[in-house]
């Protein structure tokens, strides 16, 4: 299975960056190459990527990312921001209790690693959310800046999910992958700082 654990954001969250993404969308068309936007049904925050995971190691590394989640508070976040990984991922930030946020994607790769999961966590935590990537040549740049601006309405993270990604078939094309949650752990109720 490919996993990975993540934060999900709320529908109403969603909704509200999408219709900036269609602003943005509208407002600057691309001139070479393409973008290939990600559908809003699969915006999140991914804590620790953990690639493919023995099916059997699926029990005991849910019941260790529930205990590492019930560890930290639920806090807020808000959609801020936006940049750009080199020429090739367009992605929107976040602001708010982002320590506690690190706190946990950290805390989720040591009980990933316990459950006897290998994590590649070589870079740093960096909160962001995905919105498109590069085929073929197209600056991102433009599209970036306007982001820079965007702050959406604070949500609530009061949820570990570890997600199963299905990727679409060579044949398959159009399609996208598909997030299934395989479990869903509630955070502590401590108040976040």
């Amino acid at each position: 299975m490919r996993l990975f654990a993540a934060v999900i954001p709320p529908q109403a969250a969603v909704d509200e960056l999408a219709a900036e993404v269609a602003q943005l969308r509208a407002a600057l068309p691309e001139r070479h190459g393409r973008l290939r936007w990600t559908h809003p049904s699969m915006w999140h925050f991914t804590l620790a990527f953990l690639g493919e995971v023995d099916e059997a190691l699926v029990p005991e590394l849910s019941e260790s990312l529930a205990r590492a989640a019930h560890r930290h508070p639920a806090h807020e976040l808000r959609f801020a921001g936006g940049g750009r990984f080199g020429g090739r991922i367009l992605w929107v930030g976040a602001t708010g209790a982002l320590e506690t946020l690190a706190c946990l994607a950290r805390s989720t790769a040591t009980a990933a690693r316990q459950a006897g999961v290998h994590v590649d966590d070589a870079r740093p935590f960096r909160p962001h959310l995905t919105l498109a990537r590069v085929t073929g040549h197209v600056n991102l740049r433009p599209y970036a800046e306007e982001l820079a601006e965007f702050r959406g309405r604070r949500w609530r993270v009061e949820r570990l999910e570890l997600m199963c990604s299905h990727l679409p078939g060579a044949g398959d094309v159009g399609e996208r992958p598909r997030y299934e949650t395989v479990a869903s752990c509630p955070l502590g109720t401590r108040r976040a700082p």
